[in-house]
């Protein structure tokens, strides 16, 4: 396993690179990192590193970018998904840090430091001009209420002031442990006398503090931003603080970085300005470099993987719940694709027991991801199995059977152009099994080799089985039966399918001396990688 590390982290993070046994860590900068892509498993960066198509293109064995920090603008998303590279970040990592500049911004506004400062250096004592105001009793209107949103809920509440939020993804219980009343946009915008940002860049909050929004708001609010720049439209902020309706604005992060030459917003007077820096304390960088590594490790061990940005997102508790599960979900649409015939369109899952309750997006990842790995060349897996299905114009569905008293198991099925192929199983001792295909009861293990067969049930086909593959010097690991209850038709001899496990893969040519036997109608070898 080789770990590039194209951007200091902290030095317990590439540490714990280090201490892992046969791995090996290569330390870089973001102008000589490129060299060492070609056989790197893992990328770890922070914000100077721009990872796009062009450097994914360079880095074929790659698995995972660890982003240590929350925003991942810098990482193109999209070709990371295509590629089948996991991404992941480190939200909350620095939510202590970025609070306490939110708080540290407003007392400067409100206290006037940085002008206070400029003057008294300035030889001036300007007592009378430099008049403030307190923090206490005024109406803090939060936007967000994420890790960062929380924390500066509590630093806050420290400074007695009273506090709005506006976050539809918080629930009203939420909101009431924490102190705050929940409000709709305009009710914050107009009852604010500081306004603080703390959600990601979306479609849908680009721009959303808008002429339109200024103009609901009470004159002198002040505007705190320390989340991301396209928050603002910034000709519109220029705007309400010339005409005075915004009395001031701290601004931490901008539409462009660093501003260009000229930036207006620096002319005017009411406006407090830094660097990109609320997340930038040694605290913080410590412990973002620290748990990107630990997750990175994690992930490349174990596959669980926390705090992804273009996967299933699920706890760790969820993760090695789910587990075994996603690997048999991904067997079972391996076994399925290999033993249908005709082009796959849909893709259905249904889970049964204690894991319909679960989320079992990862579990829909995984079932399309095993579907998909015969007929894709490039690397398909969780991260991109979604993406390759709607490319193909697959349907994907789930259902979840909540009844009481099912074992917990998953059934996947695949419709092609000739019919529908279905296979069922289930977890034991944690490693998966199949029990039934296409109706008809039967139990093997998913791994290793095994060969598929639906035969008449006649005497003479399991003789016929042993006597081929000896004859091939394939050695059986395990022969599982099973058939039907009754006749697809009257007078014909039951349905029956056969699992044989061997030590190899059984070649076409041994398949085809298997079909020799009139009462074998089918037979497909498949492998099951580990």
């Amino acid at each position: 396993m080789k770990i590039l590390i194209a951007e200091p982290i902290a030095p317990a993070g590439v540490e714990l690179f280090q201490s892992q046994a046969g791995w090996t860590t290569v330390v870089s900068n973001p102008k000589e990192y490129a060299q060492h892509l070609a056989d790197a498993d893992a990328l770890m960066v922070r914000s100077a590193v721009q990872v796009d198509r062009a450097v994914l293109a360079k880095a074929p064995k790659l698995r995972v970018i660890g982003r240590a920090g929350v925003g991942v603008d810098n990482v193109d998303l999209e070709a990371a998904t295509d590629a089948g590279v996991l991404v992941m970040n480190t939200p909350g990592g620095n939510a202590i840090s970025v609070a306490e500049h939110t708080l540290a911004l407003m007392l400067a506004m409100a206290r006037h430091i940085p002008r206070a400062d400029a003057s008294t250096r300035g030889g001036k004592w300007e007592k009378k001009k430099l008049m403030g105001n307190e923090l206490r009793g005024k109406t803090l209107g939060i936007v967000g209420l994420g890790s960062i949103g929380r924390e500066v809920v509590k630093r806050a509440r420290a400074f007695e002031m009273r506090i709005v939020a506006h976050d539809p993804y918080v629930t009203a219980k939420l909101a009431e442990d924490l102190g705050v009343e929940l409000a709709d946009l305009a009710r914050l915008y107009a009852e604010s006398d500081y306004l603080t940002l703390h959600v990601a860049a979306t479609p849908e909050t680009e721009g959303m503090l808008s002429a339109e929004a200024f103009r609901q708001m009470k004159t002198g609010v002040r505007i705190v931003n320390c989340a991301r720049g396209e928050l603002v439209n910034e000709a519109a902020l220029q705007e309400a603080l010339a005409s005075g309706k915004v009395a001031g604005a701290a601004l931490d992060v901008y539409a462009t970085e660093p501003p260009p030459a000229g930036y207006p917003l620096f002319a005017l007077q009411g406006v407090v300005a830094t660097p990109h820096i609320a997340g930038s304390t040694e605290e913080a960088q410590e412990i973002v470099g620290v748990r990107i590594a630990e997750q990175v490790v994690e992930y490349l061990k174990s596959g669980v993987a926390l705090n992804a940005v273009n996967m299933p997102a699920l706890s760790r508790d969820q993760y090695r719940a789910l587990g075994p599960y996603v690997a048999l979900a991904e067997r079972l649409g391996t076994l399925a694709v290999h033993i249908a015939n005709g082009n796959p369109g849909t893709v259905r899952l249904v889970y049964f027991g204690k894991i319909a309750d679960s989320n079992t997006n990862l579990l829909r990842n995984a079932g399309v991801a095993g579907v998909l790995a015969r007929s894709t060349s490039g690397r398909v897996n969780l991260v991109n199995a979604m993406t390759h299905a709607e490319q193909r114009g697959w349907t994907v569905s789930e259902r979840h059977e909540k009844r009481s008293g099912h074992s917990d198991s998953i059934r996947l099925e695949l419709e092609t152009d000739k019919g529908i192929t279905s296979v069922e199983g289930g977890v034991v001792l944690d490693k998966p099994r199949l029990t039934q295909v296409d109706g008809i009861q039967c139990e093997a293990a998913l791994s290793g080799f095994l060969t598929f067969m639906k035969n008449q049930d006649v005497p003479g086909v399991i003789g016929h089985v042993g006597m081929v593959l000896g004859r091939n010097r394939v050695n059986i690991a395990n022969f599982s039966l099973g058939r039907r209850d009754a006749a697809l038709r009257q007078g014909e001899p039951l349905e029956a399918v056969a699992l044989v496990t061997t030590d190899e893969l059984v070649s076409e040519s041994v398949l085809a001396q298997l079909r020799e036997n009139p009462a074998v109608k089918f037979a497909r070898s498949v492998e099951f990688h580990e």
